[in-house]
């Protein structure tokens, strides 16, 4: 959910630098996009505005503006939110205006509701723009969600962070921009108690047939915008995903059809984390017991209600464990995401 390959640097290169700082740290590196010292582009085409009148980047001279790529079921995105808030609540008084665009990856992101509920829930104050048709995304040549660029007090790009990370470093340039703008402001650090993923092995999995980057498990395979009867198989890949039951492969949603289905996977990572929706009753089992129960879990059981992230595994050091997913209900899984 946090990337899309890019032609202007290579997989293996990208790879390389993730290894050695880290997953989602990709700092000022030419991956495509605005670059350092290039005249921001217009925040243009919103669909609606969260806590905040139209803003323009013309119209936030002398200010400095921190643009924001997001969406709200992205684990990504979501874990940069604390610092997100910490630069608000600080420097908003100093000059620093955050707009969070929102853009969406999946159809029921650009539902205004979700969105505000989301919005509401984890108390975000800064001002969300719904770029539901991508026209700031892709003023921004942008292909990456999270994605934060720094904009000057004279409305010119000075810093490009991809993905997580780099926290200390993207503070720094707060404070160099605000003080370009007032020499003698009084700037102090802020101090978040963020999270970060450990070693993660396992790729974010996606259900639906047009982002998906490998078939499933099953001799079926994904038979896009069909209904089909998924067999019980014997899992003998790592990191791909297994059905049982009826499903059917949507463009960016695997649907139960059947009353009651299944979902096996063989990961390595510290926690499981799934984006769903619909009206279901979710049984996890960690290596065949209810352990590791997620935020999201009680007793092993997950309840599906509105369209989003839920965390259903939580156990710490990561290792390489099996996850089954019972499910009974309405239910729409996207993407399985990892911590």
């Amino acid at each position: 959910m946090n990337a899309s390959w890019l032609p202007s640097i290579t997989l293996a290169a990208l790879l390389a630098l993730v290894f050695i700082y880290g997953p989602g740290i990709i700092s000022n590196v030419s991956v495509g996009g605005v670059t350092s010292m290039q005249a921001a582009p217009e925040i243009e085409g919103i669909t609606q505005w969260i806590n905040s009148g139209p803003l323009k980047i013309s119209g936030l001279r002398g200010k400095v503006v921190l643009v924001d790529f997001w969406t709200y079921s992205c684990i990504n995105c979501i874990r940069t939110l604390p610092y997100l808030k910490a630069w608000y609540s600080a420097y908003a008084g100093k000059g620093l205006v955050i707009i969070g665009v929102h853009t969406p990856e999946f159809d029921f992101e650009k539902d205004y509701g979700n969105v505000k509920n989301f919005v509401d829930k984890n108390n975000i104050k800064y001002p969300v723009a719904m770029d539901n048709d991508y026209v700031t995304w892709k003023n921004y040549k942008n292909n990456y969600w999270p994605r934060k660029y720094l904009v000057d007090a004279k409305g010119f790009v000075r810093y490009d962070h991809i993905g997580e990370g780099g926290y200390g470093e993207t503070e720094k340039m707060i404070q160099k921009l605000l003080k370009e703008v007032n020499a003698s402001a009084e700037l102090e650090t802020t101090k978040v108690s963020g999270t970060e993923p450990g070693f993660i092995q396992t790729p974010e999995i996606y259900f639906g047939y047009r982002f998906a980057r490998q078939n499933l498990g099953n001799g079926e395979g994904m038979q896009p915008e069909k209904t089909t009867d998924y067999k019980p198989a014997g899992i003998t890949q790592d990191n791909v995903a297994y059905l049982e039951g009826s499903w059917k492969i949507n463009g960016d949603n695997a649907q139960l059809i059947s009353e009651t289905g299944k979902v096996s996977l063989v990961y390595t990572a510290g926690s499981v984390n799934v984006v769903a929706g619909g009206n279901a009753t979710l049984e996890v089992l960690v290596d065949g017991k209810q352990q590791y129960a997620g935020e999201d879990a009680a007793n092993g059981s997950v309840r599906i209600g509105g369209f989003r992230l839920y965390n259903i595994v939580s156990s710490g050091a990561s290792n390489k464990r099996l996850v089954e997913i019972k499910a009974r209900g309405d239910f729409m899984i996207y993407t399985f995401t990892f911590g």
